[in-house]
């Protein structure tokens, strides 16, 4: 085939970026919103082990970019305990209602949903939107399990940050508000989430100069606030739960009481993979981890490159076929279908401590904004995790009650002799999984430092036959993946996301600790304890 050249995005690569990697002595925090990673470091600074920093990091990230996550979603987490010298997987993710009835999702006939992975079309897009794409939370479940088995400090603590940025409100400078923007239109269909988001029935206006603008998060603030002095148990057995249901089964949601005080998270085995004489290690099951492994196992029989060699063409093309590959055998053994991906709304983040113990940490709602669902009563912006399903029946990841949906999530670690420890993962949907390997092969092929590997340009192979490559790496790289598939030229911008939004910090074997976040998005960044604390 021959590549196309093609612009994609708001900013052309050539203008933009430059983020270091930052670095500390007590901690970091990478994160798609700064603001998170500050609430983080907080707890760092007060003598927080990495799993308390999680916590108060994943709580502020449901008030500062509530359409990614938030309490009414879920996820997968790696942790590395430096002590125990020990890996463990963390599936917070979200499940089906045990009262789904298939029979609930008609099919229109059309070829294809409104949805990222071109299911058939779903009658009032059910699966998609609204009271019926929801799926049971695990966030909280999640973050109570990680606490209860690493945490340090009291878990009412660690609520503060959020507590204080839900307070404030959503920031409406110009990202804020553009966020908004482009889905004003499913906001507006459904009451809470209008009234909240959209006053006076259109997005508010972003501050240009002056006095910052914040927007009220409905009742976020005081469900944070009984979060904290209850803890993450009353949340699904206690008041915040019972309103929670009332609340989504006045609109038909399918949830029960049972569906929530039954919920479990859970730790599972970590895929772990070797590669140039590091071990790589990822959740298992129904996550990107196995795909990970596809990928990285074929790489290294692919190329080798040299000591002190960089990324040229020859390489892109490498990575380019095992991507390629990857998705091909995933889409037909996992049950997504092969459409060409779109942007999925997700948050992640990464953290280390003083004592070298590392969380990867990936929470969602699925679709930005999830289901368009806010409980009145709580402020909670609820999932629409239905959308992971196949409606068609008797597929491989068909809708069942109970049962655990495909997800492309991929929080790893990554151990090494020369690196220490290495937390990554990213949000972006089918693009996490590329975005994470290369960033890895960039580590571990290339010697680069974690600076060096995030400026690095990568490209995205996310769905059998097209390849994004990012236009600073030239035609010879175009021409070069061109042989094989199809290969267009996109730029690194904030909007829309061609390549998946990458964070990741570093236990150095020195004792230095190093955060890196994504360079285009926004809000990103990393800090560290050290800078909280001064």
């Amino acid at each position: 085939m021959t590549g196309r050249t093609m612009s994609i995005g708001m900013v052309p690569s050539s203008v933009i970026y430059r983020k270091p990697a930052l670095a500390g002595r007590d901690g970091v925090v990478a994160a798609q919103s700064r603001d998170a990673a500050a609430a983080g470091a907080q707890i760092l600074a007060a003598g927080g082990h990495a799993v308390d920093a999680a916590v108060a990091t994943s709580l502020a990230l449901g008030a500062v970019e509530p359409w990614m996550s938030g309490l009414g979603g879920g996820g997968f987490a790696t942790l590395w305990d430096a002590k125990r010298q020990e890996i463990r997987c963390l599936d917070y993710g979200m499940i089906a209602p045990s009262g789904l009835d298939p029979a609930e999702y008609p099919l229109t006939g059309k070829p294809t949903g409104e949805g990222f992975f071109g299911w058939p079309g779903v009658v009032e897009d059910r699966n998609i939107l609204g009271p019926y794409s929801i799926a049971v939370p695990g966030l909280v479940s999640g973050l109570g399990l990680a606490h209860k088995t690493y945490g340090r400090l009291p878990w009412s603590d660690l609520a503060q940050p959020a507590i204080a940025l839900a307070e404030r409100g959503l920031s409406l400078d110009w990202y804020g508000a553009l966020s908004l923007l482009v889905e004003a239109k499913g906001l507006a269909r459904f009451d809470t989430a209008r009234a909240t988001y959209l006053p006076n029935g259109q997005v508010p206006q972003p501050f240009e100069e002056g006095q910052p603008v914040f927007l009220k998060l409905g009742r976020l603030a005081e469900t944070l606030k009984q979060l904290a002095a209850e803890g993450p148990d009353k949340f699904y057995a206690g008041t915040i739960g019972q309103a929670l249901i009332r609340d989504l089964n006045a609109l038909g949601c399918r949830l029960t009481q049972d569906d929530l005080t039954g919920y479990q998270a859970r730790f599972i085995a970590p895929v772990e993979i070797a590669y140039r004489g590091a071990k790589v290690f990822a959740p298992s099951g129904l996550t990107a981890g196995p795909t990970l492994q596809r990928v990285l196992e074929g790489w290294q029989s692919a190329f080798a490159p040299a000591p002190g060699a960089t990324p040229e063409p020859d390489h892109y093309r490498a990575y380019a076929a095992g991507l390629d590959q990857a998705y091909r055998d995933r889409l037909a053994n996992m049950g997504e279908r092969k459409t060409e991906p779109r942007e999925t709304c997700t948050s992640h983040f990464c953290v280390v401590d003083k004592e070298g113990n590392v969380v990867a940490w990936t929470q969602t709602l699925l679709s930005r904004f999830g289901s368009f669902v806010m409980s009145p009563s709580t402020g909670i912006m609820m999932n629409n995790g239905i959308m992971w399903f196949d409606p068609v029946p008797g597929k491989p990841n068909s809708m069942r009650p109970g049962a655990r949906p495909l997800s492309n999530m991929c929080p790893t670690v990554a151990l090494s002799e020369r690196l220490g420890a290495v937390g990554i993962g990213a949000s972006g949907g089918r693009k996490i999984m590329p975005a994470v390997a290369q960033v890895l092969s960039f580590l571990l092929d290339f010697g680069m430092d974690l600076d060096a590997a995030f400026h690095t340009p990568r490209i995205d192979v996310s769905g059998p036959g097209l390849a994004l490559v990012d236009r600073r790496l030239g035609d010879a790289t175009l021409g070069s993946i061109a042989q094989l598939m199809t290969a267009e030229f996109t730029d690194l911008a904030p909007y829309p996301a061609q390549f998946a939004n990458v964070s990741a910090v570093q236990a150095a074997a020195d004792g230095l600790r190093l955060g890196a976040a994504d360079l285009a998005s926004a809000w990103s960044g990393a800090v560290t304890a050290d800078h909280v604390r001064t």
